[in-house]
């Protein structure tokens, strides 16, 4: 097989500048308009930032973990790097967009790999209403925040607020509350990933929410939209033995 254009790149880590600059030595590096293949050296967090920087462009992603979980990578070695690029498996994944409305009425957009939150920003509870579809599914949620999630996402935050793992394939969203108040057992709901969520702030002015796409942030929302990014998808490519779909099906045998 002809040997593909490979670009490397680093988080600031001293240990993954210098897993780049061994890989570079090794297989040289193509320019990143050129490269079929990026090489993201680094942990979740800079695996997330890479997958948003090459978001528009039909180019693989192939992580080695240099951060501390790595989750979303594969395990660090400079030997065999075309082998076991060749042998990598592809998982798509599909954004959500998020369009949020604030105090002002400024329209904002972000794409979100993993997931959308809203979050309060002060001592006072949130209040949110929820709709599905554009019907009102939840009048009103008192919450610290809420969320919806990709399969991608779901072992991410959604997992630590107790959401549901989805598997990578089922065409599912998970929405969680985070530390829900009323109603006090509402664990959230499981949607179909063509779904369209609507968040209402209510009572903004006294209890301020900000709606997060991933990492970019927007303050003092009143309307909250979440919807499939049908124009945009990414490519991750993983080791045969260490595939996205079963990491996913481990995480939830984990005691």
């Amino acid at each position: 097989m002809e040997r593909p254009g490979i670009a490397f790149v680093a988080s600031t880590d001293i240990r993954a500048q210098q897993a780049r600059d061994e890989l570079v030595t090794r297989y040289g590096c193509a320019d990143i308009g050129d490269a079929k293949v990026v090489v993201a050296l680094g942990g979740d967090g800079f695996m997330l930032e890479t997958l948003h920087r090459y978001l528009d462009r039909d180019v693989g992603v192939y992580g080695m973990n240099r951060g501390s979980i790595g989750f979303l990578m594969n395990a660090f070695a400079t030997h065999h790097l075309i082998e076991r690029l060749e042998a990598a498996r592809t998982t798509i994944l599909k954004p959500l967009s998020m369009i949020a409305i604030d105090v002002e009425g400024v329209r904002h957009e972000a794409v979100a790999i993993n997931e959308v939150s809203l979050f309060r920003e002060t001592s006072q509870t949130a209040k949110i209403r929820i709709r599905i579809d554009e019907i009102v599914r939840m009048d009103e949620l008192m919450c610290d925040g809420v969320m919806v999630a990709t399969a991608a996402g779901s072992t991410a935050y959604n997992l630590s607020a107790h959401g549901p793992i989805l598997p990578i394939g089922s065409h599912t969203l998970a929405l969680t509350p985070i530390s829900a108040f009323r109603p006090r057992r509402w664990r959230g709901a499981i949607l179909p990933d063509n779904s369209g969520v609507g968040f209402e702030v209510l009572d903004h002015i006294k209890r301020p929410v900000s709606a997060v796409a991933d990492s970019a942030e927007v303050r003092d929302v009143v309307r909250v939209d979440v919807i499939p990014d049908e124009n945009r998808s990414v490519r991750l490519l993983f080791d045969p033995e260490h595939n996205l779909e079963e990491r996913i099906l481990k995480e939830q045998f984990i005691t």
